[in-house]
């Protein structure tokens, strides 16, 4: 089976996976077991399901943490469990599940997977159906029974829709794109580079001591506040070429995280 399991606090688990170097998690209450992030297609998001019933046979609840593909394409693997997102993931992914079916099936037989391009290729993902946190800042409280976790929605950054899932008695804080160990964070078209320090300076004031990125291994707060210090000096060079200050050229060479969509 694909994945290991990392144990973080009491009933608090990240799962590394070696496709993509994807980070998913699950977080264990009483009554209720929570999954976060579903994987990239139907065979992984079922290889994840079958991970999660070797820890616990509690009922599950999903949370996403946004609409790219390799974190929420799997979650067809939980039937008739609730599906929490931020409002706006739902129609994110149901304008752009096609395409990313289309390119990252493309990526995958370039690449020589026909096993990874089948199974995306015959995937059609469920969507969220528990919108929370319509506004920055917003947190809905989900209780597991024993254990409240919080879906926070700290505002635009890796996308405009991004969620992360705090367990405040565990310290522990899963951040999906908004942070990643072992790469720089994946600046997409969808991205909000201004604002993305912003939004992880509101996880970071959560005060966590483990920090679960959507990719890599988890984080100390010392590196995720590192992560922090380079997002902020992207935001301070994307502002200055809104405001004409810098050219495009010039702030890439100077950026401290490459692939930046300046204005």
């Amino acid at each position: 089976m694909d994945g290991r399991w990392i144990e973080l606090a009491d009933g608090a688990l990240a799962r590394r996976h070696d496709e993509l170097d994807l980070t998913t998690g699950l977080v264990l209450g009483r009554d209720r077991a929570l999954v976060i992030d579903t994987r990239g297609d139907h065979v992984q998001g079922a290889e994840l399901a079958a991970a999660v019933r070797s820890v616990t046979a509690l009922p599950v609840v999903v949370a996403l943490t946004h609409a790219h593909f390799d974190h929420c394409f799997g979650t067809s693997a939980f039937p008739g469990s609730p599906v929490y997102a931020q409002a706006g993931c739902a129609a994110a992914l149901a304008v752009t599940a096609a395409a990313q079916r289309a390119q990252w099936t493309r990526h995958f037989r370039d690449a020589g997977d026909a096993r990874a391009a089948d199974a995306l290729a015959g995937t059609v993902p469920r969507l969220p159906d528990v919108p929370v946190c319509s506004r920055p800042g917003d947190v809905h409280a989900l209780d597991l029974g024993g254990r409240v976790v919080e879906l926070v929605h700290p505002g635009p950054a890796h996308t405009g829709h991004d969620l992360a899932v705090a367990v405040p008695e565990a310290e522990v804080l899963f951040a999906g794109d908004l942070l990643e160990n072992g790469a720089p964070p994946a600046y997409g078209p969808d991205s909000y580079p201004g604002a993305w320090a912003g939004a992880v300076g509101r996880l970071l004031e959560r005060g966590a001591t483990t920090y679960v990125p959507g990719h890599g291994d988890p984080m100390t707060a010392a590196q995720a506040r590192a992560q922090h210090a380079a997002l902020a000096a992207v935001a301070d060079l994307h502002a200055a070429v809104t405001a004409g200050h810098l050219i495009a050229a010039d702030a890439e060479a100077r950026s401290p995280h490459p692939g930046v969509p300046w204005p």
